[in-house]
């Protein structure tokens, strides 16, 4: 049974770091795209940063400079690396996956989620 299992989540004040671990279970990352997606309260779920499995990665322009998305295939995770991080970064961040090395930013194309994980920013 494909699973895939957020972590890492927590309270964090601004301007510090947290790292978000995403474990698959039951497939193998290797062949799969992998979304890091966040939904705030009172809005829609929004794409973060994404891998595909020929290696490109991208993201929003929200995130980018302060967040990083990484993979070990060997441990079949990906990782997101959160730096600076900000109020407005405050969500519950979800891992998705979808087959194929197309990079797809579309919610709706990713079959398989997490359960996610809450990340709050405040001091």
């Amino acid at each position: 049974q494909l699973q895939l299992v957020e972590s890492g989540g927590g309270l964090v004040q601004p301007g510090g770091s947290r790292r978000l671990s995403c474990a698959a279970s039951g497939f193998t990352l290797d062949y799969y795209t992998i979304g890091w997606f966040r939904q705030a309260p009172g809005k829609e779920r929004e794409g973060v940063s994404y891998s595909s499995s020929n290696g490109r990665t991208y993201y929003a322009d929200s995130v980018k400079g302060r967040f990083t998305i990484s993979r070990d295939n060997a441990k079949n995770t990906v990782y997101l690396q959160m730096n600076s991080l900000k109020p407005e970064d405050t969500a519950v961040y979800y891992c998705a996956a979808r087959t194929g090395m197309i990079l797809v930013r579309d919610t709706s194309a990713y079959p398989y989620w997490g359960q996610g994980t809450q990340v709050t920013v405040s001091s």
